[in-house]
């Protein structure tokens, strides 16, 4: 069965995003984006919200606006054509090889598992992770933890004061000061 991963970056204090919308501290050093590069073929399918998704749209026209490096080409590579599943109550249509959601999270997982298929199915923003949580349908949790404290904002982790046990199956410290905790639910 495909498992369902949670990665995304976080300040030390537990936020994707501070108080006043910023994430620029954020920005993957290249060894941080290295990882991602690597981490994003392992995924099959990748489930997100619309702020997530409007935000990397810019990988849709990156090559035509910007000068990517080698990196970056890769990841566009890599990025853009990944089947992506968009969440959203206010969006109508989406770009590139990303489609609405036609049902509820549980849902679109529950199909996504039981369709033939390889790689991981990853879910990326906070707000839809925090459902998926909630439902007890995260298998793992990667968190690339910055070395920054933003003091507030959108937390990495859903405060539903649940216990959910896990256990620690990799760590990585980056020379950027980076730490990738990688944790499995235990069940």
């Amino acid at each position: 069965m495909r498992s369902v991963t949670y990665s995304m970056s976080v300040s030390l204090d537990g936020y994707i995003v501070g108080p006043d919308g910023d994430f620029n501290w954020g920005a993957p050093a290249p060894d941080v984006f290295r990882f991602w590069i690597d981490d994003i073929r392992q995924v099959g399918v990748h489930l997100m919200g619309r702020r997530l998704y409007e935000t990397m749209l810019y990988w849709e026209t990156a090559e035509q606006e910007a000068t990517p490096d080698e990196a970056e080409l890769e990841w566009i590579g890599l990025w853009n054509p990944l089947p992506k599943v968009v969440f959203s109550t206010t969006l109508s249509s989406v770009q590139g090889a990303a489609r609405l959601a036609s049902g509820s999270l549980a849902e679109e997982i529950e199909r996504l598992r039981a369709e033939p298929g390889e790689g991981e199915i990853a879910i990326g923003g906070a707000t839809l992770a925090a459902q998926a949580a909630e439902l007890g349908l995260i298998d793992e949790y990667r968190t690339m933890v910055c070395p920054v404290l933003v003091g507030g904002g959108i937390p990495f982790f859903p405060r539903d004061e649940r216990r959910v046990d896990l256990e620690l199956v990799e760590t990585r410290t980056f020379s950027s000061g980076v730490v990738l905790l990688r944790h499995r639910v235990t069940r």
